[in-house]
């Protein structure tokens, strides 16, 4: 069986259709690259064949892009060369799209080829935009839930399949830095708009074959391979084009801040292209991309954001024997910010919703949150109002619990305070049916303690989302001391309903997500009290890949919540309490009512709006500046290894059971360098030895914080990395 098939029609059209063997959607092997150009050489050298239309034999996709296990295997298996076997790969992959995008014409007189035409039925990514943007005329599907776009740049690499050169000779490198920089999917109406297609039909394979029998000659050239081609807004020696690359330049480095490799390789391949003709700018396209794809951060992420994420998407840690949990009725307990936004993604998912709160205002005020989300979805055409309606009919708002029988999950995000958690706990399980699984949304507090409140300990299970629900894409799910399988499989069925990953870690405080978290702003706060400057310490953070410095995140979580977490912390732990001047500072903030954006005061001014305006400059009336302001790299090191030696701790303790979660958990739950790959991965691509030496160092100057955790001493000594040595597909393998 293979891939892609060829047949052609009494009007002497043939049809190139893409159907990758057993899986869901098309994705590009070595070996169907190959048939791609097999089928290519036949149809152009058939007489009979006029034209021919690449299409999809999968229903509502083109592509899903490359297999990216492919890069991974190039790699291995070029041994000592693995930087020419990936050259190499690449250009083959150029020849190919070559040959179709000449499709035979005279290499002179540009005639006598033949027209080849894309019908792309459904969501098409990365490569499979690549083959389109080389074939002559781009028909789309008129459905709005399909998306078109080149989001390689999110995995940290860029379109090194021609894609680069392409969409920026036929746009000009300022409107194509905007599309390969931000890796945004685009409907068909924007897609053409953006010239990413030419046309939008409800039958693009109808339409692509009317166009091949009617094409010209002259349809058949692209612009960059006619006489007198000039790049659109100029290229880089021309005044004009000058400026438009050092704007390009300044919007790159504005929105990375340095920290992504990618981003900078994929701006000097327009650059240098543009110098160059084409057949010249694909081979800089391609020592580019080699470039990127040697950079270990590139390896890193495509591991963690596409490999780890999906495979934890699909159940990679469910338990193995447990039948199908799927939820069809959830009951929310409490109608805030967080049981608003559960309510809502679960209603989106189709699941009936009960949200229950003290009185009856109160619930409705939780459900207008739905209304309010799908008004803004119709103002901006990504909703209708019949589908406002029946998301709404999903919502039942009501103080009464009796709503909640014949639940099948119930997801408790009441007020943070055991003894409230405790009372509602045993007045819903008086209720609900005797199979059905509690979840409590807690952030900090741990499971096992509120599972005491259970008749059912082995159904009770902690869930924790992040804020604003809708929009953040990890949920945490803690296992008790005695939470069952079917508890465990129940929350992860349900993530995967409501289209969230999940990472699963045992019970801790903190769980895992918040013990990184913490520690980082702590070390923020903690800078501050030694006169080092807010804006060093945030912009370090940024230079990072960070989506915030530590200091402004504390003002958009609210200063008073940070020193209620550090109270409570300290009554649990008592002596055991590790004393801290970043709770001074804290408490302090506290005390001057400085809470934080939501008080429109805290570490920034705001104006009466609610917008940042600078930095307060009263901080330094208690703490002064220092005259000597310290590294960068030490600023961001403290950052860093404040994180990252926590994440090690909660794999060494057991809280971490599998290290994929680690690395996606943090990049998705509080924007880890995404670059790195995530906190483990960062210590692989620093090195173990490395590592150890400067915990060593930075504990000697700056305290018992940063002591290097017994594993990773051990790693050290014996040059492990935590990849080689946890990675479940190694240990498969």
């Amino acid at each position: 069986m293979t891939d892609f098939t060829l047949s052609k029609d009494a009007d002497g059209v043939a049809f190139v259709t893409w159907d990758a063997q057993g899986k869901s959607m098309n994705v590009l092997t070595r070996e169907a690259f190959q048939e791609v150009s097999q089928l290519i050489d036949q149809a152009l050298n058939d007489d009979e064949i006029k034209g021919i239309v690449i299409t999809s034999g999968k229903e509502g996709s083109f592509a899903g892009g490359m297999d990216l296990n492919t890069l991974a295997t190039i790699r291995q298996e070029a041994g000592e060369e693995p930087a020419q076997a990936l050259f190499d790969f690449v250009m083959g992959g150029h020849h190919i799209l070559r040959k179709l995008e000449l499709a035979g014409m005279d290499p002179k007189t540009k005639k006598g080829g033949k027209p080849i035409a894309c019908a792309i039925n459904g969501t098409c990514a990365g490569i499979g935009t690549e083959i389109a943007l080389a074939c002559h005329h781009r028909v789309m599907t008129d459905n709005p839930k399909s998306k078109i776009g080149l989001p390689e740049i999110l995995l940290g690499i860029f379109p090194g399949g021609g894609g680069t050169m392409r969409y920026s000779r036929m746009v000009g490198a300022m409107a194509a830095a905007p599309v390969l920089l931000e890796g945004k999917m685009m409907d068909p109406k924007k897609a053409k708009g953006a010239q990413l297609i030419d046309a939008v039909s409800d039958d693009p394979v109808a339409a692509a074959k009317e166009w091949v029998l009617n094409a010209k000659d002259a349809d058949l050239v692209k612009p960059w391979d006619a006489k007198g081609y000039k790049m659109p807004g100029g290229a880089p020696y021309h005044p004009a084009g000058f400026m438009t690359f050092v704007g390009a330049s300044a919007m790159v480095n504005g929105k990375t801040q340095g920290a992504f490799p990618a981003a900078k390789a994929l701006l000097s391949s327009i650059y240098e292209g543009a110098l160059v003709d084409f057949d010249t700018a694909l081979k800089i396209e391609a020592r580019w991309f080699t470039n990127v794809l040697m950079n270990p951060s590139s390896s890193a992420m495509i591991r963690s954001l596409f490999l780890n994420k999906e495979a934890l998407e699909k159940g990679a840690v469910r338990p193995k024997d447990v039948p199908d949990q799927r939820v069809k009725k959830v009951g929310v307990l409490g109608a805030g910010m967080m049981g608003a936004g559960i309510a809502l993604v679960s209603a989106q998912a189709g699941m009936e919703v009960v949200l229950i709160d003290r009185d009856q205002a109160a619930a409705d005020k939780g459900k207008a949150y739905s209304e309010s989300y799908m008004d803004k979805g119709i103002k901006r055409g990504k909703a209708t109002a019949e589908k406002k309606e029946a998301l709404l009919a999903r919502i039942t708002a009501t103080p009464d619990l009796e709503h909640l029988k014949g639940c099948d999950l119930i997801i408790e995000a009441v007020f943070e305070d055991p003894g409230v958690k405790a009372e509602m706990t045993k007045k819903v399980e008086a209720i609900i049916p005797e199979d059905c699984i509690f979840a409590s949304n807690t952030s900090t507090l741990p499971i096992t303690d509120l599972a005491k409140a259970s008749v059912r300990p082995e159904q009770f299970i902690g869930i924790h989302f992040f804020s604003p629900v809708e929009k953040m894409f990890l949920v945490e799910i803690i296992k008790g001391k005695e939470t069952g399988d079917r508890a465990v499989a129940k929350a992860l069925d349900y993530v995967r309903q409501i289209r969230k990953t999940p990472i699963v870690v045992n019970d801790a405080r903190f769980f895992y997500a918040n013990r990184c978290i913490i520690p980082y702003i702590n070390e923020g706060a903690r800078m501050i009290t030694e006169g080092v400057s807010p804006i060093l310490i945030d912009n370090a953070a940024r230079q990072l890949g960070f989506p915030v410095g530590p200091i402004q995140l504390t003002d958009e979580t609210s200063i008073d919540l940070g020193a209620k977490i550090a109270r409570a912390t300290k009554t649990a732990m008592g002596d055991a309490y590790p004393e801290s001047p970043s709770d001074d500072l804290i408490f302090w903030m506290e005390e001057q009512g400085r809470l934080g954006r939501k008080a429109n005061a805290g570490f920034f001014d705001y104006d009466d709006k609610g917008k940042r305006v600078e930095y307060w400059k009263g901080l330094q009336d208690k703490y002064p500046l220092a005259a000597e302001q310290p590294d960068l790299i030490e600023v961001q090191e403290r950052l860093m290894f404040a994180q990252v030696l926590e994440a090690v701790r909660a794999l060494e303790e057991g809280v971490l059971e599998d290290i994929r979660e680690g690395d996606v958990g943090a990049i998705l739950g509080w924007g880890f360098a995404p670059w790195s790959g995530g906190p483990l991965s960062w210590l692989d691509i620093i090195g173990t030895p490395y590592a150890a030496e400067r915990c060593d160092q930075l504990a000697a100057t700056y305290g018992e914080r940063f002591t290097c955790p017994p594993l990773l001493r051990e790693m050290a000594e014996k040059g492990q990395s935590f990849y080689g040595r946890f990675n479940p597909e190694a240990k498969a393998a």
